[in-house]
């Protein structure tokens, strides 16, 4: 029999199990109330950020690699990939999109509030865990949420050019609707697919954020391999009266057209598709399972095993260090995911086409890479957490000044500044992404509905993020593009 059981069930005094509590997938404070009292003999500084705590193992090198299979890590990233590889796919493939939508370059304004749109999914979830009386069951729930982004790709493909008059005037509606059901897909993966992979052992939370990150590299990859991205030359079409060459920037036409593009992000949630439903039902998969009891859908209480297992690398943290956390992921996941895409152009562009895209190629690969890195390199430090989370707060600072002070930002016609802008972009993406999974792995440990948690925070971040800067972006002069000419 697995050890894991999805059935409520507590032990008593005499360890045979009596009926528990059932809990919905929205926390309450008795979330919170599960953290213990604090040490009387520490001071509340030193235990919020686990300073001077024996326990703590700040680096544990290639220990996860002992106890694992090599199987389930490939479903796991299989799985990883299908969270944001349509959204992301979308926003990639914005330099062809807007040669034919109607909006032309105000296009990336309308899809950002489709994304938020998105939101509409993880809301719907929760409110029926929380208030119906027949919960959703979350395995068959991702096969619905996987099959609507990968259906919504196929539909895109044929479909991402097609116009219809709104107000008197022409509208991209068919990819404006097709955008709000591939952000459905990934906007729920936050507060349905991380929560699910808590049922895994520890180890497996790390290369489904590897498949995460893939899920911005691989479109990327597709788009350099389309052609995106390219400089393109400057070639004369005219001559004044005086004689003079009138130069205009010629770019080469795409190796393949964007119908082809989102076939092939297709084929990627299909391939994620099959990785859930083997993770799901393989009996290798099964057997990597935590000793975990699951209630209530998403409600997660670890057996004594795996709680001996977690308690000596991770402490059940204070009330004070779980809302800490809850606060920090939110505030991270505002610039990262709400804000950063945005105004990378504004910052990155002004030092010239190389160093904007080398910046853009650079931050996506960042991100995988800075999760694989985590599989050698992995801590449960809370102190290094916000060391770490500093440090991304100074590089958050270079890069949107060097956006707010576009088209003339701090040595952009010399090579020095391009160097630290694309550097800067690198290594901001790198460790917000190592930061994220070190917060993720943290709250895993308290068990509950922490993760559910973590992503409904995530969520509520990157939202408020996204409306901030799109109103800072369209009804402000805060940022200047940049103009590329010859």
């Amino acid at each position: 029999m697995s050890r894991y059981q999805v059935q409520s069930k507590t032990r008593g005094a005499s360890g045979n199990a009596s009926p528990g509590p059932v809990y919905g997938v929205v926390s309450t404070v008795e979330d919170f109330d599960r953290c213990p009292p604090l040490e009387v003999r520490k001071s509340e500084l030193s235990l919020f950020l686990n300073w001077g705590s024996p326990k703590k193992q700040t680096m544990e090198l290639g220990s996860k690699f002992k106890d694992r299979s090599w199987i389930v890590d490939l479903l796991a990233i299989f799985f990883g990939i299908g969270t944001w590889l349509g959204v992301n796919g979308t926003f990639i493939q914005l330099p062809l999109l807007v040669d034919e939508a109607p909006e032309g370059w105000s296009l990336p304004s309308y899809l950002s509030v489709m994304v938020q749109i998105g939101n509409l999914g993880p809301l719907l979830y929760t409110a029926i865990q929380k208030y119906s009386p027949k919960k959703l069951n979350d395995g068959w729930t991702i096969h619905g949420v996987l099959l609507v982004g990968g259906i919504s790709c196929l539909l895109t493909a044929f479909f991402y050019n097609r116009t219809a008059p709104v107000g008197g005037t022409d509208h991209s509606v068919a990819l404006f609707v097709l955008t709000c059901f591939t952000a459905v897909n990934a906007c729920t993966s936050s507060v349905l697919f991380m929560p699910y992979m808590g049922r895994f052992k520890e180890q497996y939370m790390v290369t489904y954020f590897i498949g995460e990150g893939l899920s911005g590299l691989l479109p990327s990859v597709t788009a350099l391999i389309q052609g995106i991205g390219e400089s393109g030359e400057c070639t004369v079409v005219n001559v004044t009266e005086s004689g003079d060459p009138i130069y205009a920037l010629q770019k080469t036409p795409p190796r393949f057209d964007t119908r082809v593009f989102f076939l092939i992000l297709f084929g990627l949630m299909v391939l994620s598709y099959v990785g859930y439903t083997l993770l799901n039902s393989l009996s290798v998969a099964r057997r990597e399972y935590a000793e975990v009891t699951v209630t209530e859908g998403n409600k997660y209480v670890y057996g004594e095993a795996d709680n001996q297992q977690q308690s000596d690398k991770v402490e059940k943290l204070t009330k004070g260090q779980y809302t800490y956390m809850l606060l920090l992921i939110g505030a991270i996941s505002l610039f990262s995911n709400g804000m950063f895409g945005s105004i990378q152009s504004y910052s990155s562009a002004p030092y010239g086409s190389n160093a904007y895209h080398l910046a853009a190629t650079l931050s996506v690969i960042a991100n995988p890479v800075a999760c694989f890195m985590a599989m050698f390199l992995h801590f449960t430090s809370l102190r290094l957490i916000t060391v770490l989370s500093i440090l991304a707060g100074l590089l958050t600072s270079y890069v949107f000044t060097t956006a707010a002070l576009s088209p003339l930002p701090p040595l952009h016609d010399q090579t020095v500044g391009a160097v630290l802008v694309v550097t800067a972009w690198t290594l901001l993406v790198g460790i917000v992404s190592y930061t994220k999974l070190g917060i993720t792995t943290v709250m895993r440990a308290q068990g509950g509905q922490s993760l559910v948690w973590v992503g409904a925070i995530t969520q509520l971040g990157s939202a408020i993020g996204a409306v901030a800067i799109f109103f800072a972006i369209n009804y402000s002069n805060l940022f200047q593009a940049a103009e590329t000419s010859c």
